[in-house]
C-alpha cells in the first residue's frame, strides 16, 4: 500500500528526513518509534502534504500512485488520514458539521453521492457510542474546551467516520490516561482490516500493548535504522535509543 524510497525532506532549509525507506503492505499495522527530533512527525506531515515541508529527493507511493504529486485534499480523498499529536481547535464550527462536511467532500471527490442526514446521524451515534463519547460533545465547537483525552477520541471518531485506507497516528497516546488510552486503542483496533493499513508513531511501548503492530521500525537521524517484530518495542523500552542514535 505505502512505499517510500530514499525520501529526503527539509523544513526551513534544515534537512530532517535523510534518505528514509519504508514499506507498509496492505492490511498491516506498522509502528515507528524513535527519539525526539528523529523526524517522526515530519514524516507524517510530508506524507499528508503539510505546507512548509519540502521534499528534495526520493519517492512516496500509495497503491502505486505518486503521493507527492497530489494536493493534501486529494491525498485524503485517496484514503489517507492523519491523527494529529495536538488536534486543532476550530471555534464556531460544531464537530458534527465538521465531520459531515469532510465526509461528503471526500465522497464527492470519489464520485459518490452525499451521505443523507439520517444516515449520517445513525452512523455517528453508533461510532460515538463505541468510543464512549457523550453525544452532546459533537454539538460543541470542534475540540474547543475539550480535554486531551476528548480531543483524541474525537480524532478516532473522525477516522471511524471517514474509513481511510491508510491511517497515520502521530503520537495519539500523548496526554491520555490509562482509561482513555484503552478506549482510543479499542477504537483504532476496530478499524483494522485486510484492506486497511496503519502507521502508528509513538515514543512509548505502552501504546503497542493495546495496538499490536505487525512490524516495528526505529527512526533515528532521519532514517529507518532498524526493523523487527513487536519484541523490538520491548527492547527499546528496556534499553532506550542510544545505540540506534549512534547508528544514525
Amino acid at each position: 500500500m505505502l512505499k517510500i524510497e530514499g525520501l529526503r525532506a527539509e523544513v526551513g532549509g534544515t534537512e530532517i528526513l535523510k534518505g528514509l525507506t519504508l514499506e507498509v503492505p496492505t492490511g498491516e499495522v506498522h509502528a515507528i518509534m524513535g527519539p525526539n527530533g528523529a523526524g517522526k512527525s515530519t514524516l507524517s506531515y510530508v506524507l499528508t502534504g503539510r505546507p512548509g515541508y519540502e521534499v528534495t529527493a526520493g519517492s512516496a507511493e500509495l497503491d502505486g500512485e505518486d503521493l507527492l504529486a497530489l494536493l493534501p485534499n486529494e491525498r485524503a480523498a485517496k484514503g489517507m488520514f492523519l491523527s494529529f499529536q495536538y488536534p486543532l481547535e476550530i471555534p464556531g464550527v460544531p464537530a458534527l458539521t465538521f465531520i459531515r462536511t469532510a465526509l461528503n467532500a471526500q465522497r464527492k471527490a470519489r464520485g459518490e453521492a452525499d451521505v443523507t442526514a439520517p444516515e449520517f446521524m445513525k452512523l455517528v451515534r453508533l461510532r460515538a457510542g463505541e468510543l464512549k463519547m457523550d453525544f452532546d460533545m459533537l454539538k460543541r465547537a470542534l475540540n474547543v474546551g475539550f480535554s486531551g483525552g476528548e480531543k483524541k477520541r474525537m480524532e478516532i471518531l473522525q477516522m471511524a467516520m471517514l474509513s481511510p485506507r491508510l491511517s497515520i497516528l502521530d503520537e495519539t497516546d500523548s496526554g491520555l490516561d490509562i482509561d482513555a488510552l484503552r478506549i482510543v486503542s479499542e477504537g483504532v483496533n476496530a478499524l483494522r482490516g485486510p484492506d486497511r493499513s496503519m502507521l502508528v508513531i509513538t515514543h512509548y511501548q505502552r501504546l503497542l500493548d493495546y495496538i499490536r503492530p505487525d512490524r516495528v521500525h526505529v527512526l533515528a537521524g532521519g532514517r529507518i535504522v532498524a526493523s523487527g517484530g513487536p519484541e523490538l518495542a520491548l527492547e527499546l523500552e528496556r534499553e532506550g535509543y542510544d545505540k540506534y542514535a549512534g547508528a544514525a
